[in-house]
């Protein structure tokens, strides 16, 4: 394996030191389907995924991050008119998972745990 050893990237228009890619870039995402059988549309450096019960779901990375205090982000969605809040949260953070449970409240007030088609999570910080 060859080593490419560059303090910044240029595309010819805009620079950018290289410590600002690696170290600002996400180290996981994932696109995902959270209902019936869970599947991933698209992600970077995710194993697998864990359907653990409505609306709460396990994401496996394939490398592992280097501690449990790393930066989680994540989002759902929906398309219906009676939804007045949705929310992913993140329950279970390890060096090689995070666990994620998807609500939402409707009119009313009444917050249910549900599976939705739209999932997205973005994990920040180093690599083991």
């Amino acid at each position: 394996m060859s080593t490419l050893n560059v303090s910044n990237i240029t595309d010819g228009t805009t620079t950018v030191g290289t410590s600002y890619v690696v170290n600002g870039s996400a180290k996981a995402w994932v696109n995902f389907n959270g209902t019936g059988t869970i599947a991933i549309r698209d992600s970077i450096n995710v194993a697998s995924l864990v359907d653990n019960a409505t609306g709460n779901y396990s994401v496996n990375y394939t490398s592992n991050m280097s501690a449990d205090d790393y930066s989680v982000a994540g989002a759902s969605d929906g398309s219906d008119t009676t939804t007045y809040m949705r929310n992913l949260e993140p329950a279970i953070i390890y060096s090689g998972s995070s666990t994620w449970k998807s609500a939402e409240a409707i009119n009313g007030g009444t917050v249910l745990t549900v599976d939705k088609t739209g999932i997205y999570v973005t994990i920040h910080g180093d690599l083991a």
